[in-house]
């Protein structure tokens, strides 16, 4: 089982793995793309793709509005937001998981492994998204950084789901897409897996992914995870 003895001090140490959800769970980033074109071409802003993934990827709505549409108010920026991400949920179709997650989820659920949706989507999208993998009740741990004191990139999202899954860093894995995503991850302590849906191997390995893979079926995961349920008395010290 995933809780593994302390040889040392007799505690038991608990292995999570603490997924993101966009571009990590399911390949939403070109909807995302299209959603702030269109509700930020309104304000005479034109976002390139590039862009998106230097700025937007990964952040919250509030440090987006900063960058995107500082000559506005808070109040005026949440609401432009609010509206990008009706209509990003407007255009949701028949969603898909990223090959390998129920599989990856049995064996986590085999092994006693807890797991955990760490994300700076706002929980209605969150709610959408994963009903319609059918992860809801899979996933019942569902971190949302925009109702923390501080969102991705600080840690607190990942420290907050070590703690309510009750796992320690050192014996967790996270799973990013993100540059926002990894900073945050990294710095809770975890070892990360990033998901090439957008970014390349090169920048996330750069970046502090210990692997970049193309989905869940790639077998270092589970060797991985495998890694992490080993607690030594080395490990202990």
């Amino acid at each position: 089982m995933a809780s593994r003895r302390d040889d040392v001090s007799g505690n038991f140490v608990q292995t999570a793995l603490l997924f993101d959800l966009d571009g990590t769970l399911v390949d939403t980033d070109a909807l995302h793309l299209i959603a702030f074109q269109n509700v930020l071409a309104a304000h005479g802003i034109k976002l390139t793709k590039a862009q998106y993934v230097e700025t937007i990827m990964g952040s919250s709505n509030a440090m987006i509005g900063a960058a995107f549409l500082p000559h506005l108010s808070p109040a005026d920026r949440d609401a432009i937001l609010a509206t990008k991400e009706a209509a990003f949920r407007d255009m949701l179709g028949e969603l898909k998981p990223v090959a390998g997650v129920m599989a990856l989820l049995d064996y986590a659920d085999a092994q006693g492994v807890k797991c955990a949706v760490v994300t700076n989507a706002p929980r209605a999208n969150a709610k959408v998204v994963l009903d319609a993998l059918g992860l809801a009740a899979r996933l019942p741990i569902q971190i949302i950084g925009g109702e923390l004191a501080r969102p991705k990139p600080d840690p607190l999202p990942y420290l907050t789901g070590l703690a309510l899954t009750g796992a320690d860093a050192a014996h967790s894995l996270a799973f990013e897409d993100s540059l926002s995503g990894l900073r945050a991850a990294v710095g809770a302590g975890l070892t990360v897996v990033g998901l090439t849906t957008t970014l390349d191997e090169t920048t996330l390995t750069r970046a502090g992914a210990t692997i970049a893979a193309a989905d869940f079926t790639d077998p270092r995961i589970r060797e991985l995870i495998r890694q992490k349920m080993i607690y030594t008395r080395s490990s202990a010290r």
